[in-house]
């Protein structure tokens, strides 16, 4: 993406590595899942196990060869992930939920310790936020490529007609998930000047088109309700906010008058007013979940780390599944990362890097409530890291915690990357 003339961007912290954006990706690669739509090539699970597995160990990997000396920035979220590894563990270990717990486990570790690794680089900066947009947004052109070579394919009847990917097995909510997130992180770069608006609009209008092609409920209300949060941000200190809310609110009441059957109909997809209101079945399932019977360890542990369903039925809920898998424990961190993160952003001086972390932060918080992932490696998990690390303090002003490692040991590259 390129900067608007003038705009003064902030430049790339000296000594910040390029391979960081190439872990970052790796990250992303790990967390697009293994399970979705046929493909126009089938693609065996265990080829898409290993591959994003495979990007994890890289990513963990490259991520400690570029910080040799283990330097780590403070950050209560990434202390608090690590806690959440505790009770992961202590249910996971009694092989309840057989070794693929134990497999979670030990990917989890890997996701925490690479964001140990990076914090390094957390410095309230954007550089995370366009590595963020750039691999989502390649993402979502294989999603796009899928449709183009393949529309019967992308847009099947098992899904009622939603897209999906046919080039990789990506589901509507998760398409639906990254389209809405690039598109309002976009947003908000445009209106702090820190891109222009060719750009911008190369981005934001065909997310947009295959997010409405996913007809996701859960992720077009998170980009409205987190858009208007974020912008609601900047009102007081920038006039294009001023401009761009006055904007949304006049267009959303001209489509809300004049398109209000349409909106409608594409908002419950065809489905009757009772299965809406059951959340498409989900209240049976977390009603049955938080029925079934369980012994104390388990209501404190959980379960152990699974594939988030139950009897078979996916859980579709962030704080049922945590609770099904990390038990109360579990629920009270992953409570404790949503509000520590808001309560730091709300105490932070109004600017851009504040309104893109409330938006991530809220868009999180309202699709916890349909979808599952915030106690396992997730892109949800990214996206609150991703906010992490623009509320982390300028370098200059947090020092790294540093376990010295002899120069020797390394590499002539890495040494370039130190920071001076």
């Amino acid at each position: 993406m390129s900067t608007q003339p003038g705009a003064e961007p902030r430049p790339r912290p000296a000594g910040t590595p390029r391979i960081v954006g190439i872990v970052w990706g790796l990250l992303i690669l790990n967390t697009l899942g293994s399970a979705g739509a046929k493909t126009i090539v089938p693609l065996p699970r265990s080829l898409i196990q290993m591959v994003t597995m495979g990007a994890l160990v890289a990513a963990f990997a490259l991520a400690l060869a570029v910080n040799l000396r283990l330097r780590i920035r403070a950050s209560a979220y990434v202390f608090l992930l690590t806690l959440l590894l505790v009770p992961s563990v202590i249910s996971s270990a009694n092989l309840e939920s057989g070794f693929g717990a134990v497999f979670r486990c030990t990917r989890l570790a890997l996701f925490v310790g690479t964001l140990w690794l990076l914090s390094r680089w957390w410095d309230g900066g954007l550089t995370f936020v366009r590595h963020h947009i750039r691999m989502y947004f390649a993402v979502l052109g294989s999603v796009a490529a899928g449709l183009a070579i393949s529309p019967g394919a992308a847009l099947p009847e098992l899904y009622g007609g939603r897209l999906v990917g046919a080039l990789w097995p990506l589901t509507p909510p998760q398409i639906g998930q990254y389209a809405a997130v690039i598109i309002g992180l976009t947003v908000l770069l445009v209106l702090g000047r820190r891109t222009d608006r060719t750009s911008a609009a190369v981005i934001i209008v065909p997310s947009l088109v295959l997010l409405a092609l996913t007809h996701t409920r859960t992720a077009t209300l998170g980009l409205i309700i987190g858009l208007t949060l974020a912008i609601g941000s900047l009102i007081l200190t920038s006039a294009a906010a001023r401009r761009f809310f006055t904007w949304a609110v006049l267009c959303a009441t001209v489509a809300a008058v004049g398109f209000a059957s349409a909106l409608q109909a594409w908002f419950l997809r065809g489905q009757s007013q009772e299965n809406f209101a059951n959340l498409t079945g989900r209240a049976k399932v977390w009603n049955a979940l938080l029925a079934a019977p369980r012994t104390t360890g388990e209501k404190v542990f959980g379960m152990g780390l699974g594939d988030k369903s139950f009897g078979g039925l996916p859980i579709d809920n962030s704080w049922l599944a945590v609770f099904q898998e990390q038990g109360l424990i579990g629920v009270a961190l992953v409570a404790a990362i949503i509000i520590v993160l808001g309560g730091v952003a709300l105490l932070r001086p109004p600017s851009l890097q504040r309104a893109c972390a409330i938006f991530l932060i809220s868009y999180c918080a309202i699709a916890s409530y349909t979808e599952a992932g915030l106690g396992d490696a997730s892109p949800y998990l990214l996206h609150l890291a991703l906010a992490a690390s623009l509320l982390a303090a300028p370098a200059a002003a947090a020092p790294l915690a540093t376990l010295e490692v002899p120069d020797r040991h390394i590499p002539r590259w890495a040494r370039r990357s130190e920071v001076t």
